[in-house]
């Protein structure tokens, strides 16, 4: 996420703290780079000049000309102007109402129908209540089906009436949901063109027959400067209330959503993070600017474990770890709950400080994970408590009960060994960096 616009970002930020003072000069100089980089990002042109302006003119401010760092003050002006670009803070969803009823409406292909399945998942786990989804759908080829597999495979239920006129359904869904004590109602409208007349009247009338709490256009951010148009068109015919932007982990330049507030006035509110049906987050503009500029996002990395981690196992192993007896048992429940909060390189780039260190760019093969796990899963219990006991005949047991080679099975010994000493001087304070 935000990769190529990051790294370009921090060279050309790098470049100023190398300077004892900030001038007109070297100034122009650093804020060429970073409109280049901006633009490159797709990032609208009206809003990068704006941007690329606004910098400049705090920059060369006599506060950051008598600063004793004036390096450290241009990374908060950069960091603070993105946050206003981004929204300046988080627009939380309106769930008045009983049961709150929230519309997505998008094109063809935007993903809408998996992610309304995420965001339901994510108000159930956030919230602790009961999300019903309706079917609205009537035009795509099992669209329907798409969704109810989707519920199933989230344990949500879905509530349908087949090809029925999509007003009525929102209706009866509502008093479905009433009767039956959900607490929202999340409607899967037909995706459409916003051009397309029809379409756009009939998720007009279901907005004016229901008045959901919340009506968020789903747009796809590979779409690039075009996903402005597609705000604009339906901003026109719906009271849009939020936006949310899906396939931000993939290979995409990031530009819209540095673009989307500034130029329609209608906040960001989600941003799609993976392909899984958790993978959804609520868009806060402090965590992304601290995100495109390098800083991590500890909240992220620490909402990641809670979901995932589950909290007495933890500590358990902490207290094991504190007495030193943490073995191969422990390991192998730690790494199973470090996988459940997603890919590693995803996890690493949340690290305050991870592109510093280079770790921006590292690629984990989960395949590497998998002969881990094989290799503990094939040691008996009394060799996973007390792996000392593992010598040449049961290292060569292992090795072709998890189909991998002695010399992994020694590389993974030799690896948790390290890492027992290295937490035992983290327990006794004895720990020193090796730099």
């Amino acid at each position: 996420m935000f990769e190529g616009l990051s790294d370009r970002l921090q060279n050309a930020i790098h470049k100023i703290k190398g300077y004892g003072k900030i001038t007109e000069d070297n100034i122009n100089e650093v804020m060429k780079e970073i409109r280049l980089s901006l633009l490159e990002a797709d990032v609208n042109y009206k809003v990068v000049k704006e941007f690329t302006n606004n910098v400049k003119e705090k920059a060369l401010g006599k506060e950051v000309q008598t600063s004793i760092n004036p390096g450290d003050l241009f990374v908060k002006i950069v960091n603070d102007e993105l946050i206003e670009l981004l929204g300046k803070e988080n627009a939380p969803l309106n769930l008045n109402g009983n049961p709150a009823t929230l519309m997505l409406v998008g094109l063809q292909g935007s993903g809408k129908t998996t992610t309304i399945g995420k965001l339901a998942n994510f108000l159930r786990k956030k919230h602790s209540k009961k999300p019903l989804l309706v079917a609205c759908d009537i035009y795509r080829p099992a669209a329907i089906d798409q969704l109810k597999q989707i519920g199933k495979e989230l344990n949500i239920e879905v509530y349908e009436e087949g090809k029925k006129n999509p007003v009525e359904i929102c209706n009866n869904a509502i008093k479905y949901a009433k009767e039956n004590k959900f607490d929202y109602v999340l409607i899967d409208t037909a995706g459409r063109l916003h051009i397309d007349d029809d379409l756009m009247k009939e998720v007009s009338n279901i907005n004016n027959e229901i008045k959901p709490n919340e009506v968020l256009l789903v747009i796809d951010s590979m779409m690039g400067q075009d996903a402005i148009n597609v705000i604009d068109g339906f901003n026109q015919r719906l009271p849009l209330t939020g936006v949310i932007l899906t396939k931000l982990d993939g290979d995409t330049r990031g530009g819209v959503a540095l673009s989307v507030r500034h130029l329609t006035n209608v906040a960001i509110k989600f941003i799609g993070i993976s392909e899984k049906l958790d993978g959804i987050t609520s868009f806060d503009p402090e965590r992304m600017a601290g995100r495109i500029l390098g800083m991590g996002d500890v909240v992220s990395l620490v909402e990641k474990a809670q979901d995932a981690i589950d909290e007495k196992e933890a500590m358990k192993t902490a207290k094991r770890m504190q007495t030193g007896k943490f073995d191969l048992e422990d390991f192998l429940r730690t790494l199973k709950q470090i996988r459940k909060m997603g890919p590693l390189e995803s996890l690493i780039k949340l690290i305050p400080g991870a592109s510093k260190m280079g770790l921006n760019n590292v690629k984990i093969d989960p395949k590497q994970m998998d002969h881990i796990e094989a290799i503990v899963l094939s040691m008996t219990q009394q060799e996973r408590r007390h792996p000392d006991i593992i010598k040449a005949s049961r290292k060569t047991r292992i090795a072709k009960g998890s189909g991998t080679s002695v010399q992994e099975v020694n590389k993974l010994l030799s690896q948790f060994e390290q890492m027992k000493k290295m937490m035992k001087g983290f327990t006794t304070g004895k720990f020193k960096m090796p730099f």
